[in-house]
């Protein structure tokens, strides 16, 4: 098992396994120890983190790039290998990022309470209604993929 030296202004260093209980997540120099920076241990926080605002900020923008970035490797997926997994990936995918991207819309220009529940009330449902109708669409027709290569095929 690791362990994790951790510094303690009275004791010295000290031996520790890995518990939830042991690790912190802030950095904490005692008085004694400012001049000797090197000497300074991080603990790190393992268990679940409730996220505040701009800790769930910052997680929802990475999420935002990461399907973005899956967006563009489904592009050359969907025209190498055509098929139902592909289609309903591209469906969540599409669906998910048109409705962070119209929530953007409402949170910058939609102003008033009541305006602001309308706007997210009908945004859910356009973005439910999109998801199924491309659900619908992959299942009863020919497939996202494959309405993209017949619109190619003009």
């Amino acid at each position: 098992m690791a362990a994790l030296l951790r510094l303690s202004c009275s004791v010295g260093v000290k031996a520790h396994l890995f518990n939830k209980a042991l690790l912190r997540r802030p950095v904490i120099a005692c008085a004694a120890l400012q001049g000797h920076p090197a000497v300074l241990a991080s603990q790190i926080h393992v268990s679940p983190v409730q996220h505040s605002g701009s800790k769930s900020a910052s997680l929802h923008w990475t999420a935002e790039r990461a399907v973005s970035v899956i967006l563009l490797g489904l592009l050359p997926a969907a025209y190498l290998y055509p098929g139902a997994a592909v289609d309903y990936s591209l469906a969540a995918a599409l669906a998910l990022h048109g409705h962070w991207g119209l929530g953007q819309v409402v949170t910058d220009y939609v102003k008033g309470d009541t305006l602001v529940k309308v706007a997210n009330t009908s945004l859910f449902a356009l973005s439910a209604l999109t998801f199924a109708g491309l659900c619908y669409f992959n299942y009863h027709d020919v497939g996202i993929t494959k309405a993209v290569a017949m619109l190619w095929s003009l």
